[in-house]
């Protein structure tokens, strides 16, 4: 569940001039506002194991303001087809608004806590929307970092009027002295936005789980490769094992 635009103008011409004055004034104090955002282009936008685009490639992006104490707001946003199960209520466009806390509540330990609100502005209102609060704890151990949580959605038009659960567990490794990170995520769903529920089978579990590879160059540019599947059912373009691509951009 994760996962901005930005744009510094800094004018250089005066740097040098006053790096040699006096400074007859205190600096400006650091801005308790930070904002931070990407912007991506993915071979298949998939969510918890299913895709989103019919297979195909989308474009995505996002922004987040985070102040200093560990209040955030954000949105992000997907290009994607008409899912499967919503025939005409998802339109082409997904629209995530959040806004959480993090913090870290013991050396080494960052708790985030917030609500996800699902928003499709292309297709019918109150068919596909839906809101999700999420909590997680993450920790780093050496080049690795781990985070668990957990996402809930109550009775809602768009989970059939039932309860959905996801909880999920990610690791992300460092390898030393290069610019790659190994990555692997697994993920267990239970209530109506399982892929099985999806389909005449009608189960209401089941897991998704995915493996890769990114690389950091420029500086700011990401690119990566990563293999996702999902539990159930075989659904080409939607729930068949793939490989997926990522190339990406942080301001």
């Amino acid at each position: 569940m994760t996962n901005t635009f930005r744009a510094l103008l800094a004018a250089t011409a005066f740097a040098g001039a006053f790096a040699a004055a006096p400074a007859f004034a205190d600096e400006a104090p650091a801005s308790d506002i930070t904002v931070t955002g990407n912007v991506a282009l993915v071979s298949d936008y998939r969510f918890r194991g299913l895709s989103l685009s019919n297979g195909d490639p989308a474009i995505q992006g996002g922004i987040t303001v985070t102040h200093s104490s560990g209040l955030y707001v954000g949105t992000w946003a997907s290009s994607i087809t008409d899912v499967f199960g919503y025939a005409g209520n998802t339109g082409n466009t997904e629209v995530d608004l959040f806004a959480g806390y993090s913090r870290e509540v013991t050396p080494g330990l960052t708790a985030d806590v917030g609500l996800l609100y699902y928003a499709y502005p292309g297709g019918h209102f109150g068919k596909a929307e839906f809101f999700e609060p999420y909590a997680s704890l993450s920790t780093t151990y050496g080049p690795a970092k781990v985070k668990v949580g957990v996402n809930y959605a109550w009775k809602q038009d768009a989970t059939n009027n039932d309860d959905n659960i996801y909880v999920y567990s990610n690791v992300d490794v460092a390898i030393p002295s290069t610019p790659l990170t190994v990555s692997g995520h697994v993920g267990y769903t239970d209530g109506p936005l399982a892929l099985p529920y999806f389909t005449t089978t009608y189960k209401t579990h089941g897991w998704d789980y995915s493996a890769g590879v990114s690389a950091t160059v420029l500086g700011k540019v990401t690119v990566g490769v990563s293999y996702v599947g999902v539990e159930g059912p075989v659904i080409n373009r939607y729930s068949d094992d793939q490989v997926v691509g990522t190339l990406s951009v942080a301001f």
